[in-house]
């Protein structure tokens, strides 16, 4: 048994009586309003149980069931199924344009309109419990070789030929510690003037660069006194 509100607003209550007691039927409790006005003062008070589903005859005494629909709209994403005798596709039109999510003609079968409910509302169940994925996290480098470029957490970075070939060479040896000479033999290749401290220089612009795309991280470590190592986690 499902303990689920369905609230009708008819001013027929006869076709009231009819819905509700097929409601019943399939474990539904419902509270019937027989005009707009009461419907509206129904969903705004505190102390009633939250209306799960709203069957909705559009040819109510006071206000136009798309109006009222339309003022439902303003406070509420309840489900709503209309009620009309007219078929008129416009109608049909503009009652899913303001919100519904059904419409059924009258004369029509209590079994099929609580069949109509029963899948709004299932569909409405699936939508709030189906477990969000969580997002797809792009890796920390990605190494682009025949474009020379290196994409850092998805983002292409604007790097320098030395830059690149530096970065190059952590990424093809993770974790592996680098002395500055073995770094000057494998980036600055038949660059005798290059100073060792140059570096440094280097490591601290792309240092730079990372933290523009991820502040809170810094692969490159420092071993003081011995050289780099690029770090995975």
């Amino acid at each position: 048994m499902t303990n689920k509100c369905i609230l009708i607003v008819e001013d027929e209550r006869a076709i009231a009586d009819t819905v509700s007691y097929a409601l019943k039927k399939e474990g539904y409790t419902s509270h019937h309003v027989l005009d707009g006005t009461t419907a509206l003062a129904y969903l705004a008070a505190e102390k009633n149980s939250p209306a799960c589903l709203i069957i909705l005859d559009v040819g109510l005494p006071d206000i136009n069931g798309f109006d009222l629909c339309r003022k439902i709209r303003q406070f509420a994403d309840t489900p709503v199924i209309f009620l009309t005798a007219r078929n008129d596709e416009v109608d049909r039109i503009v009652g899913l344009e303001i919100g519904a999510d059904d419409y059924v003609l009258k004369p029509f079968s209590p079994r099929e309109l609580v069949a109509r409910v029963r899948a709004i509302l299932r569909r409405q169940h699936d939508q709030t419990t189906q477990v969000a994925k969580p997002p797809i996290t792009p890796p920390r480098f990605n190494l682009r070789l025949e474009a020379g470029r290196i994409d850092y957490f998805g983002q292409s970075l604007n790097l320098t030929r030395y830059e690149y070939l530096l970065l190059k060479t952590f990424i093809e040896r993770p974790e592996q510690l680098l002395t500055r000479a073995q770094l000057m033999d494998l980036v600055w290749v038949n660059a005798n003037e290059t100073l060792e401290r140059t570096i440094d220089g280097h490591i601290k612009t792309l240092r730079a660069k990372m933290r523009e795309i991820n502040q809170n991280d810094d692969p490159i470590q420092t071993h003081r006194g011995l050289g780099y190592s690029l770090h995975l986690k």
